[in-house]
């Protein structure tokens, strides 16, 4: 019997149940949906992640202060003062180093008319903005000459425009910082929040050494950012900073390191991994909802053998072969799963849709996924369809035409 033949006889007895048929496909249309509507979300958190951590810079590198020991107690990482602007310049001229922004923090009250605001203050170098991907909505970064006489100039955050000046315009006014008059020369764009939550916007930018001299009286540094060529040259370079700021503070073999480095690059690689793992973890688990429409298609196809058993009896009576009802019936287990993928396809393309739409999580439908689950849905037809397909085929046919 030709392929086109039993695929016709397969159809008809599918469309002599068309209901049940329909229930039956039904496990594999809603496991093919899990499926993609799942891998869908765990792609978009992963995007989510790529994103953030791009903002922060995945080719960077932080080192902040040591600890310090006073009495055999370990204070907090940030309580020493060994970083320098001495340091950030030898950094600078490594390899594979692109660009260095050494800073320091301080907060204050900021005063301007009748509106005042506490927020963070940020002593830092032209670099900055370029290391951190920064740029400025409006206004012009301070330069260097600036930097080396202390100027009391400044580049605003997006919050603390709003709360000082509302709609106004903050282009050349002067603000208060603690008794210290400032004039605004930029706005930065808007950063957003951090991956911990605090807002970056909420923060003003002044020439490193005012901060310095001018608000906190200190001669060290708080912080040192720095990009590097790419993800692989930040871990070289962490092993050629750590030698570099050693030997620059005379440490000992035998001695503590007094500086701190964060790689973001390992921080990527471990939530790139993870968000990884948890798209599989969500496509297994939907998957499992395949396999329990595999198992009804299985026990419905039994059915339908026991019903048509008679049919079957009488078709091998007339010369049929027996891998003739096999292919009728595994025929029939496929129409079922294809059909049931291919609605499986739509629904779960429509329900990441209304994921995205009405809850703003990113969600990313790949075609990679809609195939594998259309293929899994197949195999699932195939492999639960093959019981049912050969208890048919091996019928005697004179048993078979006994059967009432």
């Amino acid at each position: 019997m030709s392929w086109s033949a039993a695929l016709a006889l397969a159809l008809r007895a599918l469309w002599r149940n068309k209901t049940r048929a329909m229930l039956t496909a039904l496990g594999v249309i809603i496991g093919v949906a899990s499926v993609i509507a799942m891998v869908a979300i765990g792609n978009g958190a992963q995007q989510r992640i790529a994103q953030q951590l791009e903002s922060m810079g995945t080719n960077s590198l932080v080192i902040r202060p040591g600890t310090v020991t006073r009495g055999g107690v370990r204070t907090g990482a940030g309580t020493t003062t060994s970083l320098t602007l001495g340091d950030a310049d030898a950094i600078a001229d490594l390899p594979d180093v692109v660009g260095v922004a050494p800073s320091v923090q301080s907060a204050a009250q900021v005063r301007y008319r009748g509106a005042n605001w506490g927020t963070a203050i940020q002593g830092v170098t032209p670099a900055y903005f370029a290391v951190r991907s920064w740029p400025l909505a409006e206004g012009e970064v301070f330069g260097q000459t600036q930097v080396d006489g202390a100027g009391q100039v400044c580049i605003l955050g997006q919050t603390v425009t709003r709360e000082l000046f509302g709609l106004l315009d903050p282009a050349g006014e002067t603000i208060v910082i603690k008794s210290l008059p400032c004039r605004v020369i930029g706005v930065a764009t808007e950063k957003g929040a951090t991956a911990w939550g605090s807002d970056q916007d909420d923060a003003i930018f002044m020439p490193i050494t005012a901060v310095q001299r001018k608000l906190k009286g200190i001669t060290h540094i708080d912080r040192i950012e720095l990009t590097t060529t790419g993800r692989e040259a930040t871990f070289r370079a962490t092993k050629e900073i750590k030698r570099l700021l050693r030997r620059r503070h005379r440490l000992t073999d035998d001695a503590d390191d007094d500086f701190r480095m964060y790689n973001r690059a390992e921080l990527a690689q471990t939530s790139e991994e993870s968000a990884r793992v948890f798209t599989w973890l969500l496509g297994s688990i939907a998957s499992v909802s395949l396999l329990v429409g595999g198992i009804g298609i299985m026990n419905i196809m039994l059915v339908s053998v026991t019903e048509r058993t008679r049919e079957i009896g009488i078709r091998m009576a007339l010369g049929a072969r027996p891998r003739d009802i096999l292919w009728q019936f595994l025929l029939e287990a496929l129409v079922l799963s294809g059909v049931g993928g291919l609605l499986g396809i739509l629904l779960g393309m429509g329900g990441a849709t209304a994921v995205a739409r009405f809850s703003q999580l990113p969600v990313e439908v790949t075609p990679a996924s809609v195939l594998v689950a259309f293929l899994f849905a197949g195999l699932v037809g195939v492999f639960f369809g093959m019981h049912p397909a050969r208890k048919a085929s091996r019928l005697r046919p004179i048993d078979a035409l006994r059967f009432e």
